[in-house]
């Protein structure tokens, strides 16, 4: 599983950032990494430069071999919380979606 890392012009991902959210993801994805391929994280900031209440966003893609992505997002104060909620709802529809195919089978 391949995770890829993008953010808007308000933030800049250092190394050490990037290891730990590539490190989190790996983790938390783990039972479902037979079925991706890629995850990529969009990570942005919705009122640029200007504070505010959960202005932190993150969208998760996950891809699967020859089915279309899987798309979470959420909003959080910081990039952190905004991770964790979009990774908690893309594992809730991972399970879904593995679930639906191996009933199929």
């Amino acid at each position: 599983m391949i995770i890829q890392l993008n953010a808007d012009k308000n933030l800049t991902i250092h190394n050490e950032y990037e290891s730990q959210i590539t490190e989190k993801l790996t983790k938390d994805l783990e039972r479902y990494s037979e079925h991706i391929s890629r995850v990529e994280v969009h990570l942005s900031d919705e009122n640029g430069s200007k504070g505010g209440i959960n202005d932190k966003k993150c969208l998760l893609e996950a891809r699967f071999d020859g089915k279309p992505p899987i798309v979470a997002s959420d909003l959080g104060d910081t990039y952190d919380l905004a991770l964790k909620g979009a990774t908690e709802k893309l594992k809730h529809a991972l399970t879904t979606v593995i679930s639906k195919l191996q009933a199929k089978v």
